[in-house]
C-alpha cells in the first residue's frame, strides 16, 4: 500500500475518533509514527487532525486525484504535455468540487487533441 494511501487511511480513522479521546499523545498509537522526519512534524500533524480531522483527508484525496488527472493527461497528451498549462487549468478556478475540476481538465484535454 502506497504512503499516501496508509496516510489517508490513518486520517480517516482520525477522524471517526470521538473528540475527546484525542490527544498530542495519540501519536504513540498511530502505526507510522516511528517513520516520522521529526517527532515535531508528528506532533503538529496530530494536532491539526484533532482540530480538522476531516481537513487532512479532504487534502489527501484532491491531491490524489490532481496526481491521477496528471498521469491521464500525460498519457493523453505524450510530448504536447506542458506542467505549466495543466496546474493553471488546475489553479485557474481556485477550489471547485472534484468532478468540476476533471471535467475542466477533460475539456483542457479535449481542446489540446483538436489543436
Amino acid at each position: 500500500m502506497s504512503t499516501a494511501k496508509k496516510a489517508i487511511l490513518r486520517q480517516v480513522d482520525i477522524s471517526k475518533r470521538p473528540f475527546k479521546t484525542l490527544d498530542a499523545r495519540a501519536g504513540d498509537r498511530l502505526p507510522d509514527q516511528e517513520h516520522a522526519k521529526h517527532a515535531g512534524d508528528c506532533i503538529d500533524s496530530i494536532n491539526r487532525y484533532i482540530m480538522m480531522p476531516r481537513q487532512a483527508t479532504a487534502y489527501k484525496v484532491g491531491m490524489l486525484k490532481i496526481l491521477e488527472l496528471r498521469e491521464k493527461a500525460k498519457k493523453s497528451l505524450g510530448d504536447k504535455f506542458d506542467i505549466r498549462q495543466f496546474l493553471e487549468v488546475v489553479s485557474i478556478n481556485g477550489s471547485v468540487p472534484l468532478d468540476v475540476l476533471e471535467e475542466l481538465v477533460a475539456r483542457w484535454l479535449k481542446s489540446k487533441q483538436v489543436g
